[in-house]
């Protein structure tokens, strides 16, 4: 589809100041003794460095860039103003014309520096940690796990029986049963283990040899 061409304020602007700067530098080369086509190229060569160094400026702001580029805006802008009445064109100083007669080896130098600049290396972004993979525990199996000792309960513990002191009088089989089955029945009839004290009741036999007895069958 065709597109209606609107115009620009900003483009406009722009011709008529590259078009003014262009005229004035081309005066100022003619002044300084350059006529012919030499003085329509000094503006194209200090337009073209002015327009590299610029383009140079845009991918990467490194010190040769600024450089040129301000060698480029002050012979454009000093032309400007040498044409504004500040400067006699019809008498140059010796040192314009020496400036003036060596700019083409210095547009020559700082373009070819602008276009054979290395490029400013790119920073490149950091790779993303990659997510770690599971944890793999390894057993080795040449060396056995040592097996940990099996508790045994406390009901099969044996307890040994307690001797009894050697002054308590000696305890006969017989009667050491008849107390113990004592014992067991009431322990069946109350669930609770008899004392020493009711032992002693239910045998009716002297303190010390009720002691022993229960010494033996370890009765509180």
């Amino acid at each position: 589809m065709n597109r209606s061409l609107r115009p620009d304020a900003v483009l406009v602007q722009a011709v008529i100041a590259g078009a003014l700067s262009f005229a004035h530098l081309h005066d100022l080369a003619s002044a300084a003794g350059q006529s012919g086509w030499k003085a329509w190229a000094y503006p194209v060569s200090v337009d073209l460095l002015l327009v590299a160094a610029w383009r140079r400026l845009r991918v990467g702001r490194d010190q040769s860039s600024w450089t040129w580029f301000a060698i480029a805006l002050a012979a454009s802008l000093g032309a400007n103003v040498a044409t504004a009445g500040l400067l006699d064109l019809q008498q140059v100083p010796a040192w314009l014309c020496i400036l003036v007669a060596g700019w083409p080896a210095l547009a020559f130098l700082g373009g070819t520096l602008l276009v054979h600049a290395p490029a400013p290396a790119a920073v490149e972004p950091e790779p993303d940690e990659e997510p770690s993979g599971p944890e793999v525990e390894v057993h080795r199996v040449d060396t056995p796990n040592p097996v940990a000792p099996t508790p045994v309960p406390a009901a099969e513990l044996t307890l040994a029986p307690v001797k009894p002191p050697a002054s308590a009088p000696a305890v006969p089989p017989a009667l050491l049963d008849h107390a113990r089955s004592i014992a067991d029945a009431h322990r069946t009839s109350t669930g609770e283990q008899i004392t020493a004290d009711a032992l002693t009741a239910r045998l009716g036999l002297p303190a010390q040899t009720c002691q022993a007895i229960a010494a033996q069958l370890q009765l509180t």
